[in-house]
């Protein structure tokens, strides 16, 4: 043995077993916290990949002459938004609480350390969801600017308050309120905002036909089934890391019980909503089977973690059939104009997913012997979010409407927002116009 081994050898020895403890913790932490960041962010970029599944359901279910407006506004959903949820909606949603209502620190998520920039970043793209749903319920009618507005306030401030409620241990989070990756805190705030603005801009030109006391509704078919359908497949595959990625941890093995609870509730609600319009209309619905797979995602995304495999299909079948009967009834009874189904989607089935947690909570729930007090609390979650959400949404959309304007022209509404809004055709060459 040389001298410069002995010597080593012998360090070795005589160094305390305690001062190898500390930096093999030392070690593990720093692999924990790389592990985790690695994890949220590519969660993170998977739920930003949806903002492109979105922009293909939405202009895919409506005209053509209006495809490059819903672009433009799904753009500046996430430009916008981000730069507000970086100023001031991550503070209202995660500072330090004010009596559980609403927080306080973080603006400019000031001090911020790697682990907070990881957080944020996971968090921005969820803001971001929450505000594009709006935009499909108020397709083909609605003024860009005013749209701009919208999508600002709800992301700076509708959202991250509720949000705070549920996520940033405000005073649902302290009665046990259960939403893991946001049937409430994003779909159905989101569905609920939709509801508002669809109520306070009215219907498309066309769409409903009041003649002798009677109403008449007439469907506007969209213009590309294919790319909705390929915008449906981008959000399956984003909501992977809706769901799964949060856990917010690369170590936690419960993801994998996340990813298979998610997928058969997609699977289930793309069948139930399938079977229900073959029934009803004797053929099966192409656009309303891709929405009911969308209704199964949102109804499974408040519950993916504390149920069975079992369940996440009677959760998702229910949402597939709960879809198509919500989407009928505003449109043939209440005669609310949604284009592509944004408020059934989001905001009813949303609200069925908080519910579900308390029905089929492996644990806790109504239906495994628990009790129907988490239940209770899940409806009292779910009511109180609508109540905040249709309030302050409503307010917004009125403001706007009687002061700058929410809604364009009848002229520019034939004219199509592409050419009116923007000063272009986003098939130029092809467009087909039509009047109604």
């Amino acid at each position: 043995m040389n001298k410069r081994t002995f010597c080593t050898a012998a360090l070795v020895l005589l160094t305390p077993a305690s001062l190898f403890s500390q930096e093999l913790e030392g070690a593990l932490l720093l692999h924990q916290q790389s592990l985790d960041m690695i994890w949220l962010l590519l969660a993170a970029v998977l739920v930003f990949f949806m903002q492109a599944g979105f922009t293909l359901v939405e202009s895919g279910l409506t005209r053509a002459k209006n495809a490059g407006n819903i672009l433009m506004k799904n753009l500046m959903d996430f430009s916008a938004g981000a730069i507000i949820y970086w100023a001031f909606g991550w503070a209202l949603m995660y500072g330090a609480s004010a009596s559980g209502m609403i927080g306080t620190s973080e603006f400019f998520i000031a001090g911020a350390t790697p682990e907070l920039f990881s957080d944020w970043m996971f968090q921005v793209v969820f803001a971001a969801t929450a505000a594009t749903i709006v935009s499909g319920a108020m397709a083909e009618r609605t003024r860009f600017s005013s749209y701009l507005i919208y999508s600002i306030f709800i992301t700076g401030l509708i959202y991250p308050v509720s949000g705070h409620w549920i996520w940033g241990d405000g005073w649902l989070a302290s009665l046990g309120f259960h939403d893991f990756a946001g049937s409430t805190v994003v779909h159905s705030v989101g569905g609920w905002a939709a509801l508002m603005g669809a109520l306070v801009l009215g219907p498309r030109i066309g769409k409903y036909i009041r003649h002798n006391g009677e109403v008449s509704v007439k469907a506007i078919p969209g213009h590309n089934l294919p790319l909705a359908g390929a915008g449906v497949f981008i959000l399956w595959f984003g909501w992977y890391g809706f769901n799964a990625g949060s856990t917010l941890s690369g170590t936690d093995l419960s993801a994998s019980h996340i990813a298979v609870t998610t997928t058969l509730g997609a699977a289930a609600g793309a069948i139930g909503a399938m079977a229900v319009t073959w029934k009803r209309y004797g053929k099966p619905d192409v656009s309303m089977s891709f929405n009911g797979a969308l209704a199964g995602l949102v109804g499974i995304t408040a519950n993916c973690d504390v149920i069975s495999p079992a369940g996440s299909i009677v959760i998702g079948l229910a949402a597939g059939f709960l879809v198509v009967y919500s989407v009928e009834f505003l449109d043939k009874v209440l005669h609310i104009d949604d284009p592509v189904g944004a408020v059934s989607v989001h905001g009813v089935c949303g609200v069925w997913g908080t519910l579900a947690a308390g029905l089929f909570h492996t644990e806790s729930g109504l239906l495994y012997g628990g009790g129907a007090s988490l239940l209770a609390i899940q409806a009292l979650g779910a009511a109180s979010v609508f109540a905040w959400v249709t309030a302050t949404s409503g307010i917004l959309f009125l403001t706007i409407k009687k002061t700058v304007g929410l809604r364009v022209s009848q002229e520019d509404e034939f004219k199509g927002l592409d050419i009116s809004e923007h000063g272009l055709e986003a098939y130029s060459g092809f467009q087909i116009f039509s009047n109604m």
